[in-house]
């Protein structure tokens, strides 16, 4: 007989055993409330709670309460008609907010979203009324009601409100969609939501007391109005794609003093892709118009500063033309900026105005524009602007006002009190066929005259330091403009003119290449030989000619004085050189410093007498001397000499023709000297060395 004792023991141990074997406790799951759902009954949570929605719509009459969280996942559409009003546990909640977060709210560190959509399923808010959201509203924010109640959505959330509200912190990869003419507004605050928004009506991407951060959304089809707003001194970052697909829809930008919305994406024409990832299938429709004005995209900036790019694409914001697009600059609390600041080459097709949406050129646009100096940034304005204020080009950028092609040509609107160029880049013109007046640009970069069309430049604030080029057609002055301040002018094919005017051009830097200068020129700098005098031609006692592969021809009267440079002519050394090619009748008068009719001039071994009735009897030419010439023909053909026998060298004649050769080195030293004199007072390299 076994003892208690031990059937005790034994008892325990079989005990052990059974539970060692019997599977583990599973930790309970979600409730389900899929029934009381679909009995329309409402639902108190107490934890995590889930919805099966099946195929079809699914129209609740109930609400959410309690504390916990809701998932709803399934294949059809669950649609609320009612507010529900629930909370996360208080174990959940991190977010506290003191003070109302004064003078803005700031979320660093959200709640866990107290809401899900799983992929597949469809939550709509509302049933084109003013109820049906969920949201618990507990922060006191200034102005601005914060939902505590944060959605993530992988599957699609229908926004069918015509109230406002908003869904606090939005996450999750899905579709995010509001029917259009509901006229619910919705404000959309931050959130690391990746997936597509749909805006059929009006989203308020940001307002003065918050700032929207969506640095993770895909794309945008907005079918309404995307409006965004900024609180005081914060810069708001968007760099998702936006796509429209109906006629009618718009960006409106605002910001407050000391802050700006950098857009870094495009704004499109959609033609495929439904409402989950919207497309075009060829860029160039962007800027083809399409039936019923249906790719027709506009902007409005409304008294805000506002960039496009951040000098990381080429992918021009708002790619089309005034057939296109729309863009609008407004004066609301301040005059708007826009920015351009882009890593390669962009095309603006369309004018920027100031009118109201799509009568944009109804009045002149409220702003100023900045092309910013990022390395790459070439910025074609290829419409004639008809903005108000200043446009400032910054170093290292390219602003270029025509595209050179049929239909391109661009121009700025200048008669506007704000109007001016500060150009400390390059400024390029290049238009086919308007013609362009641009008066007031200052700053230190170049122009380029480009294009066939000419432009003038008119009055006294013409004052750039940069270099002057015309590649092709004609730059003119007028109105007292002058080129005074430009460190140098180029005309760098035959076709390239600069129309003087009645004033003429002064030469203060320097004038060179192969074109025409129409009109009188005052050289008081260096004028290098190659181009065309359509006029009078001065140099005065401060100004320099340099002899260039072709002489210099002027038409009217000329006038010498000053340097000449003569470098060219000794690197290629001719029996004849024609300096200045005077066509006209009349004689030429004056001379080259140091250069009177006559003058003898060493050029590397040729020797060259100038005179200033050359050519037809008054062009400025340089012959070769003929005794330097005799001297050389004799010393090509003098026989050579033969080896005198050894002679003994205690004698007279044993001395040879040392003697000779030692008379001659005297002679040649003498003569020399002088030369070398003259040589050192015209300054050396190439300038003239002349003997009188």
């Amino acid at each position: 007989m076994r003892s208690q004792t031990h059937k005790t023991a034994a008892a325990v141990g079989a005990l052990v055993a059974l539970l060692a074997s019997a599977p583990p406790a599973r930790a309970a799951g979600p409730r389900d409330v899929t029934a009381d759902v679909l009995a329309d009954r409402d639902v108190t949570l107490t934890g995590d709670t889930v919805v099966t929605v099946p195929p079809g719509t699914t129209t609740y009459d109930g609400v959410f309460r309690g504390k916990g969280t809701l998932t709803v996942r399934g294949t059809g559409t669950l649609v609320l008609t009612k507010d529900s009003d629930f909370t996360l546990p208080s174990t959940r909640q991190r977010v506290r907010i003191l003070g109302g977060n004064h003078p803005r709210v700031t979320t660093t560190a959200a709640d866990p979203p107290a809401v899900t959509v799983e992929r597949g399923a469809t939550l709509q808010y509302g049933n084109g009324g003013t109820t049906g959201l969920i949201g618990h509203f507990p922060y006191g924010t200034p102005a601005f009601r914060l939902n505590q109640d944060n959605i993530r959505v992988d599957g699609t959330l229908r926004l069918s409100l015509r109230s406002a509200y908003n869904l606090g912190t939005v996450s999750g990869s899905g579709l995010i969609t509001q029917p259009r003419f509901l006229w619910g507004t919705w404000d959309l605050t931050s959130g690391p939501f990746a997936g597509v928004i749909d805006n059929g009506t009006q989203t308020n991407a940001g307002r003065p007391e918050y700032a929207t951060s969506l640095p993770n959304v895909r794309k945008v089809l907005n079918q309404g109005t995307w409006t965004v707003d900024t609180p005081l001194g914060e810069t708001v970052v968007q760099r998702m794609d936006f796509y429209q697909r109906e006629y009618g829809s718009d960006i409106n930008v605002q910001s407050r003093p000391g802050s700006k919305v950098i857009l870094t994406g495009q704004y499109s024409w959609a033609n495929q892709g439904g409402d989950t990832n919207p497309s075009l299938s060829d860029p160039a429709l962007n800027w083809t118009p399409a039936h019923k004005n249906v790719n027709k995209r506009g902007t409005n900036i409304k008294g805000a500063n506002v960039q496009w790019g951040d000098g990381t694409t080429n992918r021009i914001f708002m790619p089309g033309t005034a057939k296109t697009v729309y863009i609008n600059l407004l004066a609301a609390r301040s005059r708007s900026l826009l920015t351009f600041d882009y890593d390669g080459p962009v095309t603006l097709g369309a004018p920027i105005g100031g009118g109201r949406f799509h009568d944009t050129l109804s009045a002149p646009g409220a702003g100023d524009i900045v092309i910013k100096g990022t390395k790459g940034n070439d910025v074609t304005f290829a419409a004639v602007q008809f903005y108000d204020g200043a446009t400032t080009v910054e170093k290292g950028a390219v602003l270029r006002l025509g595209s050179g092609e049929p239909g391109g040509d661009g121009g700025l609107y200048t008669r506007g009190g704000h109007y001016r160029i500060v150009n400390d880049g390059s400024l390029v013109v290049d238009n086919t066929r308007t013609s362009l007046t641009l008066p007031r640009i200052s700053g230190s970069g170049s122009l380029t005259q480009a294009g066939r069309a000419t432009t003038t430049l008119t009055g006294g604030s013409v004052t750039y330091t940069g270099e002057t080029t015309v590649t092709r057609g004609t730059l003119a002055l007028r109105g007292g403009a002058t080129l005074a301040h430009s460190r140098g002018i180029r005309l760098t094919s035959t076709g390239a003119r600069l129309d003087a005017g009645p004033a003429g051009l002064r030469v203060v830097s320097s004038l060179s290449g192969k074109g025409t200068v129409a009109g009188s020129v005052v050289n008081d700098g260096v004028v290098t030989g190659g181009l065309r005098v359509a006029g009078d031609y001065t140099q005065s006692a401060k100004g320099e000619l340099v002899l260039g592969a072709r002489p210099l021809k002027v038409s009217g009267a000329v006038r010498l004085a000053g340097d000449l440079d003569l470098a060219a002519a000794g690197t290629r050394p001719a029996r004849t050189v024609t300096v200045l090619d005077h066509q006209g009748g009349a004689r030429t008068t004056g001379a080259f410093k140091g250069l009177k009719e006559g003058t003898r001039i060493e050029l590397a071994d040729t020797t060259y007498r100038i005179t200033y009735r050359g050519g037809d009897g008054n062009d400025v030419v340089l012959t070769t001397d003929p005794a330097s010439a005799a001297a050389r023909v004799r010393s090509a053909t003098a026989p050579t000499a033969q080896a005198a026998a050894p002679r003994p060298t205690d004698t007279a004649e044993g001395l040879g023709w040392w003697p000779y050769v030692l008379a001659l080195g005297l002679l040649g030293g003498l003569a020399v000297t002088p030369a070398l004199g003259m040589w050192g007072r015209r300054g050396g390299g190439g300038r003239h060395a002349a003997d009188r």
